[in-house]
C-alpha cells in the first residue's frame, strides 16, 4: 500500500502539471442560436426641422424603401482626413475622419515592455489597416458609408481634458441625405467613453437595416497557448470566449447582450450598449485579423426622422477592481476557468497586501504565507501520516523480503502492519487534494493578473509577469524561450523539491523511487519558462512545507 500511496502522489503531482493545464484554458461552449429580433430605439423628430406630420407608407410606384437592393456606392474623398487626438490622465487617443475611427489609443500607466524607454502600451495594433470601432449597415442601405470621409465637429486636431467631460461629432451625409453621426464623449476621470450613433433621414425614402459596429484584433497564436486571446462576449449573462480556430465552427452568436469586443492576457477593447440588448455577434478569422462584429437592428426609420444609438467603449486594462466599478458586468471579462470562484479572493487578497506593502513579489510570499496557514492543520496531517510511515519503512522492506514470491500474502501482511500500527496510508495524500484547488486558483491568478505585469521584485527580478533570467545571453537555449539567461528562482526552487523529496519516505519500488526523484527535475524544466511570479509563489509553498515537515518530523520522531 505504501506503493500505491507514492504512485499516487505522483501521478496527483503529474495532474496538476500537465492534466490541470487544461482547466486553465477553458474552451467556451457556443450559446444556442435564436431568431431575428429587431431592436427599436426611441424615434426623436429631426432637430431643426420643426414639427412633421405623420408619414404615411407610399405606394410603390411612389417610392421604394433604402435596402440591400440598392446597388453600393463609393464615396471618393475630396480633401485629406484629419485626425483629432483626445488626451486624459489614463489615455491618448486618435480618431481619423476617416470612417471616425479610433486609429490609435495609448494607455498612460502601462508600457508595451518593462525597459524604461519603452514606448506606453498601444491598445490599436499598428498591423490593422482600419481602425476601431466602424460602423457599416449589414444591407449596405446607406452606400458609401464604408469608405466614408466623415468631418469632426472642432477647428483644433487636440484636445486636453484636465476636469468634466467633452464630447467630439463626427459627420457625414450620404448622396442620399442621410445624415450619420458618431459623437464621442469623453471624461477627465474614466477610461470609459460614451459612443451615440445617430441617423437622420433627410432622404426621401424610408430606411430598414442592421447596423454593425467592428472591433478588430491582430492575434498572437503562440501567446493564445497559453491564455486565452480573441473575441469575447456576455451574453445572456454567461461569458462567451470564442478561440480562432472554432470560427469556422460557428461565427454567430445571438441572444441579450452586455458587451462585445476582443481581449488578449491582460487588456481588452470593447463596445457596451446602454442596456442589455437583443442582437448578434458575428464573427470572422482571416489570420491573424479576428473581427468582432456586433449587429443590432435598427427600426424602420422614416423620412425627416432621426434616431439615436447609445453605448460606451472600454479599452484598457483587466483590472478587477476598476472592470467592477464600471458595471454593466465588465468584471466577467476576468475569467480564471474553473477555480474563478477561489481565484478572484486571492487577487483580491494580494491586492489587499500590495496596499500595506508596495511590492507584488512580497505580496505574493505574505498571500503564500496566510494560505499555508489556512491549510497548516490539513498539512500537519498529512506530514505526520508520512512521518508514521516512514518509521514503518524497515518492517515493510522485511515483509517484502520475506514474502517477495507471493504478493498477495506480501500485501495481507503489509495491511496488517497498517491495522496493527494504526497508519492510514491514504490520510497523507487527502490533505494534498482538498488544497489543489487552491493552488490550482492561485495559479491561474498569478499568471492572468495585470498587477503583475511590469511588477518589479527584487534584484534581477524586474517583471513578476515575465520569466526570470539573470543575465541575457546572445545565443537560444533549447526548450528555453526569450529572453535567454539562467533561471535562478527556477532552479532554487527544484532544489527545494528535491530536498523536500529527500524529506518524504522512500518507497521500497526502486522504479517509483526514481520516478519521484526524478519529479523535482520535470518540475524545474516545465517553470522555466513560467512567469517569476508563479515560480515565487511555488518556491515560497516549498519552503513553508520544509520547514512544517521538519517541525513535525522533529516533534513526532
Amino acid at each position: 500500500m505504501d506503493d500505491q500511496k507514492r504512485l499516487f502522489t505522483a501521478i496527483i503531482l503529474s495532474i496538476v502539471v500537465i492534466v490541470g493545464w487544461n482547466f486553465f484554458f477553458v474552451d467556451s461552449k457556443p450559446v444556442p442560436e435564436k431568431p431575428d429580433q429587431a431592436i427599436v430605439s426611441n424615434e426623436q423628430p429631426m432637430a431643426g426641422k420643426g414639427d412633421i406630420a405623420p408619414i404615411t407608407d407610399p405606394a410603390p410606384s411612389q417610392q421604394t424603401e433604402i435596402d440591400a437592393a440598392q446597388p453600393p456606392a463609393t464615396a471618393i474623398p475630396t480633401r485629406n482626413a484629419r485626425t483629432i487626438q483626445v488626451s486624459n490622465q489614463f489615455y491618448n487617443i486618435a480618431i481619423s475622419e476617416t470612417g471616425a475611427k479610433v486609429n490609435s489609443l495609448t494607455l498612460n500607466a502601462y508600457r508595451e515592455t518593462s525597459e524604461k524607454d519603452s514606448p506606453l502600451k498601444e491598445m490599436v495594433s499598428p498591423n490593422l489597416t482600419g481602425g476601431l470601432f466602424g460602423v457599416s449597415l449589414d444591407g449596405k442601405s446607406i452606400p458609401g458609408l464604408e469608405t466614408a470621409l466623415f468631418t469632426a465637429q472642432t477647428p483644433s486636431d487636440q484636445l486636453n481634458l484636465d476636469q468634466g467631460k467633452k464630447s467630439l461629432t463626427f459627420t457625414w451625409t450620404s448622396a442620399q441625405g442621410v445624415v450619420v453621426e458618431k459623437i464621442f464623449t469623453f471624461s477627465a476621470d474614466s477610461y470609459l467613453i460614451g459612443f451615440d450613433l445617430v441617423l437622420k433621414n433627410s432622404s426621401g425614402m424610408p430606411m430598414k437595416d442592421s447596423f454593425m459596429v467592428e472591433i478588430p484584433g491582430i492575434i498572437d497564436e503562440k501567446n493564445a497557448r497559453f491564455s486565452f486571446e480573441g473575441p469575447t462576449t456576455l451574453i445572456n449573462d454567461k461569458l462567451e470566449e470564442i478561440k480562432a480556430k472554432k470560427i469556422a465552427e460557428k461565427d454567430t452568436y445571438e441572444g441579450q447582450i452586455q458587451w462585445a469586443g476582443y481581449t488578449d492576457r491582460y487588456f481588452m477593447s470593447c463596445l457596451i450598449p446602454q442596456a442589455p440588448t437583443e442582437a448578434k455577434v458575428k464573427l470572422s478569422f482571416d489570420s491573424p485579423v479576428v473581427t468582432t462584429r456586433y449587429v443590432q437592428s435598427m427600426e424602420r426609420l422614416d423620412p425627416g426622422k432621426q434616431v439615436t444609438y447609445s453605448f460606451s467603449l472600454f479599452m484598457g486594462p483587466k483590472s478587477l477592481k476598476l472592470l467592477s466599478s464600471y458595471g454593466n458586468n465588465l468584471k466577467k471579462a476576468i475569467n480564471f476557468g474553473w477555480f474563478d470562484i477561489l481565484a478572484k479572493p486571492c487577487l483580491m487578497g494580494m491586492n489587499l497586501i500590495h496596499g500595506l506593502i508596495p511590492n507584488y513579489g512580497i505580496a505574493i510570499m505574505l498571500l503564500t504565507l496566510l494560505i499555508k496557514l489556512i491549510f497548516w492543520p490539513l498539512g500537519t496531517k498529512s506530514y505526520r501520516s508520512m512521518n508514521d510511515m516512514k518509521k514503518l519503512q524497515p518492517l515493510m522492506m522485511e515483509m517484502r523480503e520475506k514474502y517477495k514470491g507471493d504478493k498477495q500474502r506480501m500485501n495481507q501482511e503489509v495491511m496488517g502492519l497498517y491495522k496493527t500500527y494504526k497508519v492510514n496510508p491514504m490520510s497523507g495524500c487527502l490533505p494534498m487534494i482538498v488544497q489543489m484547488p487552491i493552488f490550482f486558483a492561485l495559479y491561474r491568478m498569478l499568471y492572468q493578473a495585470i498587477e503583475l505585469r511590469h511588477a518589479p521584485f527584487m534584484w534581477w527580478i524586474n517583471d513578476l509577469s515575465a520569466p526570470d533570467r539573470l543575465f541575457h545571453f546572445d545565443f537560444a537555449i533549447p526548450f528555453m524561450q526569450a529572453p535567454y539567461g539562467i533561471p535562478v528562482l527556477t532552479i532554487i526552487m527544484g532544489a527545494t523539491m528535491f530536498l523536500q523529496q529527500k524529506m518524504s519516505p522512500s518507497t521500497g519500488d526502486p522504479t517509483q523511487a526514481k520516478m519521484m526523484m526524478l519529479m523535482p527535475l520535470f518540475m524545474t524544466f516545465i517553470f522555466i519558462n513560467f512567469p517569476a511570479g508563479l515560480v515565487l509563489y511555488w518556491l515560497v509553498n516549498n519552503v513553508l512545507s520544509i520547514g512544517q515537515q521538519y517541525y513535525i518530523q522533529k516533534k513526532f520522531a
